[in-house]
Formats: C-alpha cells, sequence, structure tokens
C-alpha cells in the first residue's frame, strides 16, 4: 500500500514528483487490475498530463486519487455501475472531485461500485484472496488502495459501503459525520444517509487527505491528543459476530488497555433498536424516490436485489416513512448522550472476514452509524488463518471528526 502522507512528505522534500509517483501506480495498476478489477475507467495518457501540471506544493501534493464511479466527472465517464449509464459523460464535476483538485489532488480514475451503490456485488475481487468479496458499494476505492494503485480514493455510504470494505480489504478508512464533504454532483441513493468518505493505507493517511480536501483541522500526525477514553459497544441486538470480528473487537480493547486507555461498557438506548428498522424504511422509501426514473423505464435492467428494494420502497406510506424519520431524529439526540462520556467507542467493522463473492457482505454493524450521521473510522487489526483482514469500527460524535481520528490512531498504534 502507498502512505499518503509519507509521500507527500517526499514530494515537498523533492524526493519524489507527482509524476513519478503516477508512474508507481501505473506500473502497480499494469501488474494487477486484471485480477483485481479496480478501475472502472481509466485515463493513463489524461492522467499524465495532469501531473505535468501539478506543482506538487501543499494540500495533496499531487497525489493521485480515485474517485467511485457514482460521482461525476467531466474528464471520465460516470456509470453508476450499471450498463444503463454505460459510457455516459457528466458535464460537469462533482463538487467533491473540485474540491480534491483545488486541494492539488491528481484524479487517476473512476473506481468500480455496485450497480447504483447498493447490494449486487461488482466484478471487483479482493485483493488478498480472489475467491472473496472487496464489500461493496465503495468496492474498487477499497481494493485499489489495498493494492497500491493509489494513496486515497472517494467511497460513499449509505448503509456500510465504506467501513465493510475497508475492513474487507485492511484498509483505513473514514465515513465522517453526515455532510462534512458535499454530496452534489454524486449519484443519490438515500439522501438522508448518503455520506462520502474516505479511504487510505492507515489512520494518519485519511486525516491527512480528508483535512487537505476539506481545509478543515483534521490531521493527527505529529500531535499529542493525548490517551483516549475508549467505549464499547457489541450492539448485541444486531446479533452475534462471527469468529474473526470477536478476535479483532477483543485483540482492540486489550490493545488499548495494555496502552493506559480507559476502556467503559456503552449500555445501548432502546431508541438504537427502532432506528435500526427505521433504516431500512427510509433506505427503501427515498431510493425509490431517487431511482424512480430507472425503476419506471429500466426496470427489467436492474439486478432482482436493487428492484426489489425499489418494489419495496414504492410500497412505504409516507406516514411510515415520517415515523422512521422521526425516530431517526430521537436516535440521533439520544446518540449525544451515548458517546458523550468517551472520546469515541468501539464496535465491529462487520462480522467477520470478507465472504465469497456471491455477496458484498453484511452490513448490519454499520447501517446504525450511518442512519446517526457519527463520523466513523476503520482500522485494521490483523488477518485471519486464511491471511484475510479484519478491522474494528472506531465511532465518535457527531462533529468531533478529529478526536474520532484521533482515537482512531491511537487504536492503530497501540496495534502495532
Amino acid at each position: 500500500m502507498l502512505g499518503a502522507l509519507d509521500l507527500a512528505k517526499s514530494i515537498e522534500a523533492g524526493r519524489l514528483t507527482p509524476g513519478k509517483l503516477l508512474e508507481t501506480c501505473l506500473e502497480a495498476i499494469a501488474a494487477r487490475e486484471d485480477e483485481i478489477k479496480a478501475f472502472a475507467a481509466l485515463d493513463a495518457a489524461g492522467a499524465r498530463k495532469k501531473a505535468a501540471g501539478l506543482t506538487g506544493k501543499g494540500g495533496l501534493f499531487g497525489l493521485p486519487v480515485g474517485i467511485k464511479d457514482i460521482i461525476d466527472t467531466a474528464s471520465l465517464p460516470t456509470g453508476h455501475g450499471s450498463p444503463l449509464y454505460a459510457d455516459d459523460q457528466p458535464r460537469a464535476d462533482a463538487a467533491i472531485v473540485v474540491q480534491v483538485e483545488d486541494a492539488g489532488g491528481l484524479v487517476i480514475g473512476k473506481t468500480v461500485t455496485t450497480e447504483f451503490a447498493f447490494l449486487n456485488p461488482a466484478p471487483t475481487f479482493n485483493p488478498h484472496n480472489a475467491g472473496r468479496t472487496p464489500g461493496g458499494s465503495s468496492s474498487g476505492s477499497a481494493a485499489g488502495v489495498a493494492a497500491g494503485f493509489f494513496p486515497l480514493a472517494l467511497g460513499t455510504q449509505t448503509g456500510g459501503s465504506i467501513i465493510r470494505p475497508a475492513s474487507f480489504c485492511g484498509v483505513a478508512a473514514m465515513k465522517p459525520s453526515y455532510r462534512l464533504l458535499p454530496m452534489t454532483g454524486v449519484k443519490p441513493f438515500a439522501p438522508l444517509l448518503d455520506t462520502l468518505g474516505l479511504f487510505g493505507a492507515r489512520v494518519v493517511d485519511v486525516a491527512f487527505g480528508l483535512a487537505a480536501i476539506t481545509g478543515r483541522d483534521l490531521r493527527v500526525d505529529g500531535r499529542d491528543f493525548g490517551v483516549p477514553h475508549i467505549g464499547i459497544s457489541r450492539f448485541s441486538f444486531l446479533g452475534a459476530a462471527e469468529a474473526g470480528g470477536i478476535a479483532a473487537f477483543d485483540r482492540a480493547v486489550k490493545a488499548l488497555t495494555a496502552a493506559g486507555a480507559p476502556v467503559t461498557a456503552l449500555e445501548t438506548p432502546e431508541i438504537f433498536v427502532e432506528a435500526q428498522a427505521a433504516h431500512g424504511v427510509i433506505n427503501a422509501y427515498e431510493a425509490a424516490q431517487a431511482l424512480g426514473f430507472e425503476h419506471r423505464h429500466h426496470g427489467a435492467a436492474l439486478s432482482p436485489i436493487l428492484r426489489a428494494t425499489l418494489d419495496q420502497g414504492r410500497a412505504v406510506a409516507p406516514e411510515a416513512y415520517d415515523r422512521a424519520r422521526g425516530i431517526a431524529h430521537q436516535a440521533r439526540k439520544a446518540a449525544r448522550d451515548f458517546s458523550g462520556p468517551v472520546d469515541a467507542f468501539l464496535t465491529y467493522a462487520a462480522p467477520g472476514a470478507a465472504p465469497t463473492r456471491e455477496t458484498t457482505g453484511d452490513p448490519r454493524f454499520n447501517k446504525l452509524v450511518t442512519l446517526l450521521g457519527l463520523p466513523a473510522v476503520n482500522v485494521p487489526v490483523f488477518r485471519d488463518e486464511d491471511g484475510l483482514p479484519v478491522g474494528i469500527q472506531v465511532v465518535g460524535a457527531f462533529g468531533k471528526d478529529q478526536r474520532t481520528l484521533a482515537a482512531a490512531a491511537f487504536l492503530e498504534a497501540a496495534l502495532a
């Protein structure tokens, strides 16, 4: 993997140029892309031309960035993971792409997404085992970072589409607080839930990238944030995790305790149970609206799993949707008290290691956090006996993104 922060420092010091780094990435892509299939679109010649014009000073220092293929790009097609939009060319960049390029980032290509960022598996393979899923829906972004194709990549999460693939592919990633990153120009699925995020090799890399893109004070490298107070919750009402997930959770707690961090078990508010169910109602209802045109005019071309969800969403009464929104509002208020006494809390990133490629994996440990709008970071913990990565989810209070990143970086160091 490519460490974004270290690469930026090398470019700043003159030991590396954006052009040379791009060639390193293109060599990795040439060596493994045929087996991984992380890209929906790649323009090497165009990337080289852009790299030649980058100063490599400040911001992202000319680092290559992968862009999930539901995010509009004026220079590359945006296919949304669907044949309905094959070779579709937007006329404008999404707001987040403008921010990436304004920060000195190099858009290297579009990364594979599942169909409209839902659950139908994408053609991407897990870099650690071709028989396993890389997760979804940000399949190509997670797999591409893990394979060293680019140091940073954008993804989105409506259920668990950033944290889950990061865990399965063994990379760090953050789903920031709801709407920290602008969604203008990103294909919607469920706007009350849709959230942009970033993948990188380590927590410090993700923090560096988000700081450069947003202009906010989010970096956690070279600073002492003190020893965090960590809460823990297995959210038992979601069902038991698998052996890999349990082992990751236990290792993380053990590492934190050994590093001197106080660890406190948190009691789950009852409203969280209702909120988990509300996520499904909101997700289906809003998806039926967002993809109403595709459903009405091209329903037969949609995958059965997506079509069934859109049918379900059309059957949801407005009153039921409004009740679900009310529950979400109550749960977000309860989350302030839940996470208030601690700097961040741990829960599962996924039930366990990546399953086979017939599925993108189970997002049940991600949906609630997404609904609550809380910042969440995947921290890679270990690889199981089959060599498959397993991570843990570090979650913070709304708007406390840097504090969440700092807690995740503390855990990352403790595990090392």
